[in-house]
């Protein structure tokens, strides 16, 4: 049985994608089969509230800002108790802390995120966008789309920041370690991690979920070290997140950006047992780049709500493997499978929706991409057709798992010929990454995306995100589950990235900006930290630490 975990989110957009994940979780808690795949309390605590009714939380410690909480108050929950509705909980609140930014939008205040309130969860509300609509509903903070209630110690206000204006943000590294060397700030966060923690029946590890672009990478530096110190043997799998900058950068913000996100990869990769970044930005680096498109999703970039669902998406199944009920290895099993010989950064791919017809069975719908996996990349790399790896973690869900019906004859392809579902993802990775160890799942549970998730769907899908001849207008529920296709690998790919980083922060352009280093990085320190990347790139140079099946197959 698969361990719990405890989830840290630390920053402002790390909660936008989390409010997203933790909606996925109330979703699959509704619509689960039987039996189930996933174990709910391996991400979830299930306590008594008001009246005795069992209500379902996360095992979560938020880090956040002044003004960044909104709705939910300094504390994130109160003594109210919450609104029930079929399926999640809410518990939304229209007192926010004085000084604080909070949205004015009370039609969307208490009340489940996509219903009325009143237990009917298909009911439009103030403030809501109409089914099928790409427009974003009344939301400027994470809160306003958080479905779930939080338990009184999950949200910590960090003061001595704003989250939103033109002085008083956290904005370097610096600043970001120095809050957790304040003994109040620390004995805070310890606090709370030791209620969850000592809770757990077998604690696997921890999720972190940490802004890369502003000084809470610093904030995250200093996090992933306690924990690599205070429980040493535990998992810690940590998701390096960034928005999709706008286009029209300060050039000041965006170097800041640049050196956070490269002190961010060396500290939080050197005491994580696995690093993923994870953005739908086109490129780190100083020059624009597109950002990542998806041929049946529209969406707006420069929307938090938006990009960062499909990256709650993305993660919801590449973290499957640790909570299947089935499991038969732990977080740190898992990360350990693919940071062998040094890399310790992973980059993710996705497939949202993955393209598939409806009723096609698994074997048909694989065939179908034999030339080429149709996912994207989400680690902020040039987009490029990769055919080498060195190891891989991959997830299927909401794919039809029966066999065709079986013809006179021999089977069509090896892919018919599979006894299992997890046979044919294997057989299918193996024709496409020949010599890389991969380990593949396949779940029959899709991604569910009904409201508070956008509706920001093609109309070329089905209600179940399944491929239509021709487009329709959207039904009253919109897209309300997509299949989805995402890995985790250890990529050549990661070589691009992190050289990029160090080229861009040569030393000629790093000693303009004296005012980072005076935020409390010391510029050795800096220069130590770009030799890391470098020393980590290396270590995914095709051939290097690889077999020579590997360099040949690139």
């Amino acid at each position: 049985m698969p361990g719990e975990a405890v989830t840290l989110q630390l920053g402002h957009y790390s909660g936008c994608v989390g409010a997203h994940w933790w909606g996925l979780q109330a979703a699959t808690l509704r619509s689960a089969p039987e039996p189930a795949e996933l174990r709910a309390a391996a991400l979830l605590r299930f306590g008594r509230g008001p009246g005795g009714t069992e209500t379902p939380t996360p095992r979560l410690v938020a880090l956040e800002l002044k003004g960044g909480v909104g709705s939910l108050g300094p504390d994130g929950a109160g003594t109210e108790p919450p609104v029930t509705w079929d399926g999640a909980v809410a518990d939304y609140r229209d007192r926010a802390p004085a000084g604080d930014c909070a949205p004015r939008d009370t039609g969307s205040r208490r009340g489940d995120a996509a219903g009325d309130g009143k237990g009917n969860p298909g009911a439009a509300r103030p403030g809501a966008a109409p089914a099928g609509s790409q427009d974003a509903p009344s939301v400027r903070l994470w809160s306003d789309y958080l479905n779930v209630h939080l338990h009184p110690k999950s949200v910590y206000v960090i003061r001595q920041y704003l989250h939103d204006g033109d002085c008083g943000c956290l904005e370097a590294f610096g600043q970001g370690e120095s809050l957790l060397q304040d003994p109040a700030c620390l004995e805070e966060l310890e606090d709370r991690l030791h209620f969850y923690v000592e809770e757990c029946d077998y604690l696997q590890g921890f999720q972190v979920l940490c802004d890369l672009h502003n000084g809470f990478s610093g904030v995250g530096a200093k996090v992933t070290e306690l924990l690599h110190d205070e429980y040493s043997q535990k998992g810690i799998l940590t998701w390096g997140l960034t928005p999709v900058p706008s286009t029209a950068g300060d050039p000041q913000n965006s170097f800041y950006r640049l050196m956070n996100m490269a002190l961010g990869i060396a500290h939080l990769s050197r005491h994580s047992s696995l690093f993923c970044p994870m953005s739908l930005s086109g490129s780190l680096g100083i020059k624009p780049e597109p950002p990542v498109t998806f041929p049946y999703i529209k969406y707006e970039a420069s929307l938090n709500y938006h990009s960062s669902a499909i990256l709650a998406a993305a993660l919801d199944t590449l973290t499957a493997p640790y909570r299947l009920w089935s499991s038969q290895g732990s977080m740190v099993h898992f990360a350990d499978s693919l940071t062998f010989s040094g890399r310790k950064v992973v980059a993710a791919w996705a497939a949202l929706p993955f393209p598939a017809l409806p009723g096609s069975s698994l074997p048909d719908v694989l065939s179908a991409h034999q030339q080429d996996v149709p996912w994207k990349l989400l680690s902020s790399g040039r987009e490029q057709k990769v055919s080498c790896c060195f190891a891989q973690s991959v997830v299927l869900r909401g794919i039809c798992q029966e066999k065709p019906t079986s013809c006179p004859g021999q089977p069509r392809s090896p892919l018919h010929s599979c006894e299992s579902p997890e046979q044919m993802l294997q057989q299918f990775l193996h024709t496409q990454f020949p010599g890389a160890l991969s380990t593949s799942h396949v779940l029959r549970q899709p991604c569910d995306t009904r409201p508070p998730f956008p509706q920001f769907f093609s109309p070329l899908l089905t209600r179940q995100g399944f491929l239509l001849d021709k487009a329709q207008g959207y039904s009253s529920g919109g897209v309300q589950s997509i299949p989805v296709l995402a890995a985790l690998q250890s990529s050549p790919v990661l070589h691009s990235l992190l050289s990029g980083l160090c080229r861009e922060l040569r030393a000629p352009n790093v000693r303009r900006w004296s005012s980072f280093f005076a935020a409390g990085v010391e510029y050795d320190d800096f220069q130590e930290a770009l030799e890391e990347l470098k020393t980590l790139s290396q270590c995914y140079e095709t051939g290097f630490g690889a077999s020579e099946d590997e360099a040949d197959s690139d």
